[in-house]
């Protein structure tokens, strides 16, 4: 996209998602993520019905008078968003692509965020970490965030991550992931390694973050690092799929090619072995994400692409609100 195409996308999706989360999704991130727990406010003299287990002993012996601590919930959070911007999310077979269903949902999630004062990052991967924008707050900064994802999807497969990228990140990360983008651009064209994103978030990430990991998992060999992060961090889990990535019209012949890894095969769509087979293996992986993720204590929620991202986000935040309640 060129520059001033970037910033029309940019305002159309701040006037569709502002108003999303203005209506239904700021009340609904709130009730779901609450902050990292209690943190101390002030002592003040002790009051008939305060918890005793309040009392600050060393103040009640200084002053001769009892007092007590007060906590105050410590209410902000940091949210980081792992997009996805492999070859593999260009596919779009109806309104938008995997990758446009993945802005706007960053856009989402960004938006809520700012609106209650939590601070929002952004790593943008495909084989390796491509660009790491810091979590901060305000609603410039996630328009920021916005901008760059829309940006860089539309960046060719080889195009170096700018100057300013790498002056965010700790010197000690800068020469790691040089080594990776040395291994990651010989790679022809953009495919997946989500455990290389995770890899870089364990380095820049020192506190417990909110991470969502917006892809199509179209990838082997994360599980573990998947893990690895979830112990440390709330790690969501954010699936976009197409819906002829499950179901084939019948075409003819047709050339299908991997966005990945450049293989392409001569099929017969018209085959209902041909569309029942891809059906089945389309399934078979959604289910073994699903299995892996829910043995691994790490949510999931479905997007179909050409569908609401409202609506997945808004029943992922609902069922999280009544598992945490009980």
């Amino acid at each position: 996209m060129l520059p001033a195409e970037i910033a029309q996308a940019v305002k159309r999706i701040q006037f569709v998602t502002g108003r999303q989360v203005s209506d239904v999704m700021a009340g609904a991130y709130l009730s779901v993520f609450k902050g990292r727990g209690m943190e101390f406010d002030e002592v003040r003299p002790y009051v008939p019905g305060d918890d005793i287990r309040a009392i600050d002993w060393n103040v009640t012996a200084r002053t001769g008078e009892p007092h007590v601590k007060r906590f105050v919930e410590e209410r902000e959070l940091t949210v980081m968003l792992l997009v996805d911007v492999s070859a593999s999310q260009d596919f779009g077979s109806g309104r938008r692509s995997k990758l446009e269903a993945a802005v706007e949902l960053s856009a989402l999630l960004a938006m809520s965020a700012v609106e209650n004062g939590d601070k929002v990052g952004l790593l943008l991967f495909h084989g390796g970490a491509d660009l790491y924008i810091p979590p901060r707050k305000g609603g410039k900064h996630a328009l920021r965030v916005v901008r760059e994802v829309l940006a860089r999807g539309e960046a060719e497969p080889d195009r170096p991550p700018p100057r300013s990228f790498l002056l965010e990140l700790p010197r000690a990360v800068r020469r790691w992931f040089a080594r990776l983008q040395q291994r990651t651009q010989r790679e022809p064209r953009r495919s997946t390694s989500i455990a290389a994103a995770l890899e870089l978030c364990r380095k820049v990430l020192p506190r417990k973050t909110v991470l969502f990991l917006i892809s199509d998992f179209f990838d082997d060999g994360y599980l573990e690092a998947l893990r690895g992060a979830n112990r440390k961090h709330d790690v969501v889990a954010a699936l976009v799929t197409d819906p002829r990535e499950l179901e084939m019209p019948p075409a003819g012949l047709v050339q299908l090619e991997d966005a990945e890894s450049g293989k392409s095969q001569l099929v017969d769509t018209q085959s209902t072995q041909f569309r029942e087979e891809l059906a089945k293996l389309g399934e078979a992986r959604r289910q073994k994400l699903e299995q892996e993720l829910r043995s691994s204590g790490i949510d999931l929620i479905a997007f179909d692409a050409a569908g609401s991202m409202v609506d997945p986000l808004l029943r992922f935040f609902r069922q999280r609100e009544r598992r945490i309640r009980r």
